[in-house]
C-alpha cells in the first residue's frame, strides 16, 4: 500500500491501522518535521525563528570539531558503545575473556540485552548526578555516566533473574526491578539527584512485562531482549537487514512500554506528539513522530549484528535525534532563536508545542548539515551517513558549544523530562 505524501492512501483518508504504520516509519518522521520546517522558512511558527545565514559558520563549527575528535576521517557509527569507551578504556574488554567462551550468537544476545537496558536508561540525568566508577575511581555526568552505571548494573546481574547468568536481562529480572535498586546502583541520594529515576524503573519494568506478551520477538522460555537477534536472523534474506526493519522491529516490540503517550486505536504510538499548526484531516494527521531513543536503539544494535555478519542495508533512512544536543546545537550557533525570550526561563515538557517544533527543526536542520558536509568532504551519504556525523559530529559539536556558552554546559533550553524522551 502506497501512502502519499501526508500519509493517505490515494488521497482519501486513511484508516487508523495505515496512519499508525506510516507514523512508525523514518518518512514520516521526515515529511511531517519538513512540514513544520516549512513554516518555520515562512516565518509562521509560534515559537522559533529560523536563520539559514546562520548554516554556512554552524557547518565549519561541526567540521572543525569532526577533524578534532576524528582527524583520520575513520568515524564510527553514532551509537552506545561510544559510550563504553571513554576515558581511553572500552568496557567491553572487561568482557572480552569470559565472553570469548560463549558462541557468537550469543555474544550478540548478550550484547542486545546489554544495549537495550542502557539506552532505555539514557534519558538526561540532570546536571548534578554523577558517577564514580568502582574499581577505577574515574568521575563521569550525562550520557557517559548514565553509560557506565548501566554497564555496571548489566554485569552485576541487576536486570537478570538467573544468578548463573548475570550477564543478560530477561523478564523475570526486569519486572522485579525495584527503584531502591536502581538508585543504589546509580549512586543516587538526595545529594547526587539523578532526573526521573521512578520513570527509567518503570520503563525497565514495562519492558519485562512486553517481552512475556511477544514470544515470536523474545522467545517464549525465558524472554529477554537478546532474542530479537535470532529473530533478526530468520527475516534476514541473503544474510541481509534493513536498518528500517530494525527501527520498525524496535516500535513494535517496545511500542507498550513508553508511558502516558498519544494512541490511535489502541496503539501507544511512542515518541510521536501534536502540533497544533498541522492540519487535522484524518487519523494522525496532526501528530510528529520522531522515535528519538528507538532509533539511538537501532543505531546502537547495529555493530552486534555486523558482527554476526549480517549486511545492514538503507542505513541513511533513519534520520537524525531529535535530542538537546543536537537541538542546543542550532541554538547556540544561531540558526534558531527563540521568539520569545521568556521561554528560555522554564522547563518545558515533551509534548509543549516549543519542544516539538524545536525537535523537528533540528531534524530537518541535520539533514540539511549533512548535505553541506558532504558537499565540503566531497563524499556521500554511503560514505557518511548521518550515523557518522552524528557521531562525527553534531553531538559533540552541540555539548562543546553549549560548554562554551553555560557554566553547567546545559543545554539552551529546559527541559521537563520524566526519564524516558531525550
Amino acid at each position: 500500500m502506497v501512502l502519499a505524501d501526508d500519509g493517505m492512501v490515494g488521497g482519501a483518508h486513511p484508516t487508523a491501522e495505515v496512519a499508525i504504520a506510516y507514523l512508525q516509519s523514518p518518512r514520516a518522521i521526515r515529511d511531517r518535521t519538513r512540514a513544520l520546517f516549512h513554516l518555520a522558512e515562512q516565518d509562521r511558527l509560534q515559537h522559533f525563528r529560523y536563520h539559514p545565514d546562520a548554516m554556512p559558520a554552524t557547518a565549519a563549527y561541526v567540521l572543525d570539531v569532526m577533524g578534532q575528535q576524528y582527524p583520520g576521517g575513520d568515524i564510527p557509527f553514532h551509537s552506545r558503545w561510544r559510550h563504553f569507551e571513554v576515558a581511553g578504556r572500552s568496557r567491553l574488554d572487561l568482557l572480552a575473556p569470559e565472553l570469548s567462551g560463549l558462541d557468537p550468537l550469543e555474544q550478540a544476545r548478550l550484547k542486545v540485552d546489554l544495549a537495550i537496558t542502557s539506552v532505555l536508561l539514557d534519558a538526561g540525568a540532570g546536571s548534578r548526578w554523577r558517577y564514580v566508577e568502582p574499581g577505577t575511581g574515574l568521575v563521569f555526568a550525562r550520557s557517559e555516566g548514565l553509560a557506565i552505571a548501566s554497564f555496571h548494573s548489566f554485569t552485576a546481574g541487576l536486570f537478570s533473574s538467573q544468578s548463573d547468568h548475570p550477564w543478560q536481562a530477561d523478564a523475570h529480572g526486569l519486572t522485579q526491578l525495584a527503584t531502591n535498586q536502581l538508585a543504589q546502583a546509580f549512586q543516587v541520594n538526595d545529594d547526587n539527584p539523578l532526573l526521573g529515576l521512578e520513570g527509567r524503573v518503570a520503563l525497565l519494568q514495562k519492558l519485562g512485562h512486553t517481552l512475556r506478551q511477544q514470544p515470536q520477538l523474545f522467545g517464549s522460555e525465558l524472554p529477554r531482549p537478546g532474542n530479537l537477534v535470532d529473530y533478526w536472523l530468520q527475516i534476514a534474506a541473503h544474510r541481509q537487514i534493513s536498518a528500517t526493519t530494525i527501527l520498525q522491529t524496535i516500535l513494535l516490540g517496545l511500542g507498550p512500554i513508553w508511558p502516558g503517550r498519544v494512541e490511535l486505536a489502541g496503539t501507544n504510538l511512542g515518541d510521536v506528539w501534536p502540533h497544533p499548526q498541522l492540519p487535522d484531516t484524518g487519523p494522525g494527521s496532526n501528530l510528529v513522530p520522531f522515535h528519538k531513543l528507538s532509533q539511538w536503539l537501532t543505531y546502537s544494535l547495529l555493530e552486534p549484528l555486523q558482527e554476526l555478519g549480517l549486511t545492514i542495508t538503507d542505513l541513511d533512512q533513519l534520520t537524525g535525534l531529535a535530542e538537546y544536543r543536537n537541538g542546543g546545537l542550532f541554538v547556540d550557533a544561531g540558526v534558531l532563536s527563540l521568539k520569545n525570550s521568556a521561554d528560555f526561563a522554564v522547563a518545558h515538557p515533551p509534548d509543549s508545542p516549543l519542544i516539538v517544533e524545536w525537535r523537528a527543526l533540528t531534524l530537518c536542520l541535520l539533514d540539511d548539515l549533512a548535505t553541506h558536509l558532504r558537499q565540503s568532504l566531497n563524499l556521500d551519504a554511503k560514505t557518511l551517513p548521518l550515523a557518522k556525523i552524528l557521531q562525527g559530529g553534531t553531538w559533540t559539536a552541540g555539548r562543546q558549544i553549549a560548554a562554551e556558552k553555560r557554566p553547567d554546559g546545559g543545554p539552551p533550553i529546559q527541559l521537563a523530562s520524566d526519564g524516558t524522551v531525550f
